[in-house]
């Protein structure tokens, strides 16, 4: 058991989340191939940068590189981190392997966060960026069923207590305000995301000074060189071993929030299907209960709610690790972001969890939130009906209204119990009260 079962196994536990839920680019971006793939990305560009800036790295060498990008043998890289009991180091090793003209030259003056914390970066920005269009689509179905149902009267809730007239789609432009405040968020801390770059083993770039004979200049260049080539605009002025971890407090922060935009959205939907007044799509073989077969069950939106608490969660991970980030860095920041795998040490950030749980779980719901507002089905009968149940209680506003205009008092209410609420009994199953009243 202690090196780990079968992943693919119906007897190993595979999470749900990848297995189940989340879309296959998204568990894409958090596999090892992308990962390792991407570590094998920034040496090259390391040492693209460092030949351009005098140092002595051969065509040879750079094409040997790039054509083993994908060249990757994980078996070997298993083996090597056995052995060295160094996840970086047993991919160095397997790198140089088959590219055995190259292999002096690859991590030339890095240390191991050069390829963690910059591929964290990369799969951050690239997660975002399948995060930010299924939102906007999201907003964009909600938008058009709003306006489909925007003059359709319904009975407003507050306190889940029958309160004023709202429409079906003023209520559904609530939850698309909420949503377009997720979208600025998602949009804002996307282009925030800086790159860690060029900066050695404590931030100092010693190691890259020394390569460079004290050359400053060619030293900032190579950061701002392998900067641009990763993509992105900005990196970081200074850092620690690492990139500052409220980076992650950032991230996970818009992500709970989103978690607590699609909870409330749900549960509406949740309330409303009890109430019969509106569901979600229910398909024409879709079974509502094993026992009572008249249920339609709003199993969608129970999912989103489910996850959407699970999201709100994950926040808690990178908030207490960046609270204990000792000086330059300290190891206990790996565990909780990754998962180790068959034999690999409590070092080896093979494959987070908080962070990749975080975008897994926002696909997830995003994607089910998209389905569930291309099909919502609403019952205006039964809207109406309970309209016109509670009709001669809202009426009520108005005519404490009229009293006013009239001199009466706005409190008087021995008038209305004693006086008006009995005159309006007889309304309650035919309503003679025009409904323009309470708009």
């Amino acid at each position: 058991m202690a090196a780990g079962g079968d992943h693919g196994s119906p007897d190993s536990y595979r999470s749900p989340l990848a297995s189940r839920y989340a879309s296959p680019e998204m568990c894409f971006v958090f596999s090892d191939r992308y990962k390792f793939r991407t570590w094998r990305q920034l040496w090259l560009w390391l040492a693209e940068a460092e030949q351009t800036l005098g140092l002595p790295i051969t065509d040879e060498q750079i094409q040997e590189m790039k054509s083993n990008l994908e060249n990757i043998d994980f078996k070997m890289a298993a083996e090597e981190e056995k052995r060295l009991r160094h996840d970086v180091m047993a991919h160095v090793h397997t790198f140089g392997h088959c590219c055995p003209k190259a292999a002096g030259i690859i991590h030339l003056g890095a240390t191991s966060c050069y390829v963690g914390d910059n591929t964290d970066l990369i799969i951050l920005r690239n997660a975002l960026d399948l995060l930010l269009p299924k939102l906007a689509r999201v907003i964009s179905r909600l938008a058009d069923f709003a306006k489909e149902r925007a003059s359709l009267p319904t009975l407003g809730f507050t306190h889940f207590q029958p309160a004023q007239l709202t429409t079906v789609g003023k209520r559904c432009c609530l939850w698309i305000q909420d949503l377009c405040m997720d979208l600025q968020n998602l949009k804002r801390v996307r282009d925030d995301l800086r790159f860690r770059g060029v900066k050695g083993t404590t931030g100092t770039q010693a190691s890259f000074l020394q390569l460079f004979e004290g050359d400053d200049h060619k030293v900032e260049q190579l950061d701002k060189m392998v900067t641009e080539k990763a993509g992105f605009k900005r990196a970081f002025i200074i850092t620690g071993q690492t990139y500052t971890r409220k980076v992650d407090i950032e991230v996970l922060s818009v992500l709970a929030s989103l978690g607590a935009s699609v909870h409330k959205i749900c549960t509406d939907i949740r309330l409303l299907a009890n109430l019969k007044e509106m569901e979600e799509p229910f398909e024409k073989q879709q079974i509502g209960s094993s026992a009572m077969p008249y249920k339609r069950n709003p199993m969608r939106s129970e999912r989103c709610c489910s996850l959407a608490r699970h999201l709100m969660t994950l926040v808690m991970d990178p908030l207490q690790t960046a609270s204990v980030q000792w000086f330059e860095r300290t190891l206990d920041d790996s565990a909780n972001r990754s998962v180790a795998q068959g034999h690999h040490i409590h070092q080896v950030e093979w494959r987070r969890i908080c962070l990749a749980e975080a975008f897994l779980t926002a696909d997830t719901i995003l994607n089910t939130l998209q389905n569930i507002s291309e099909g919502l089905v609403v019952y205006p009968k039964v809207i109406e009906r309970r309209i016109r149940q509670e009709l001669p209680f809202m009426a009520t506003e108005n005519i404490i209204m009229a009293m006013v205009k009239a001199g009466g008092s706005r409190q008087v209410q021995r008038f209305l119990e004693e006086e008006v609420y009995p005159l309006l009994k007889p309304y309650e199953s035919v309503m003679k009260v025009k409904a323009e009243l309470c708009l």
